[in-house]
């Protein structure tokens, strides 16, 4: 349990975006390649596509959720919506632990504003980062545990 959320921390401190951290760490447990798994989340940072929004720790928890508790079945009704309350209690856990689930209110700048972009440039910006990353896969964890 503990490894997977030390993982994800230490991908993110390797450079890889939240959402990267996130779905790597997880990847093996469904047979995803590294690769992919990094190609597929890389979009997401940033709160999706370096927009500050929905941070990118909890768009990654969201793809592992699908892969965990999803359907391939279009006419599996049940599963779909089990697999949306799966994400709805994952992002009602994250936003009462972290205090937001918009990535500009977590980091406390915009990147779509000037003034945000030389504030994502200084040192310190992404200080809190690996903490969302730890959020994320903690309650993952507790999520597909059971």
């Amino acid at each position: 349990m503990e490894q997977r959320i030390k993982q994800a921390v230490e991908l993110f401190n390797e450079g890889y975006s939240c959402s990267q951290a996130i779905v790597a760490a997880y990847a093996d447990k469904f047979n995803l390649d590294r690769n992919s798994a990094l190609k597929i989340a890389s979009g997401l940072g940033g709160g999706v596509g370096r927009t500050g929004d929905m941070c990118g720790a909890v768009t990654g928890a969201v793809l592992v959720l699908g892969l965990q508790f999803g359907t391939t079945d279009p006419k599996d009704k049940t599963a779909k919506f089990e697999t949306y309350k799966k994400v709805q209690l994952f992002i009602e856990e994250f936003k009462n632990r972290a205090g937001s689930l918009v990535c500009r209110e977590l980091l406390g700048f915009d990147f779509t504003t000037p003034e945000g972009i030389i504030r994502s440039k200084q040192p310190g910006a992404f200080e809190h980062c690996p903490e969302f990353v730890q959020i994320a896969a903690q309650i993952l964890e507790t999520m597909l545990d059971k």
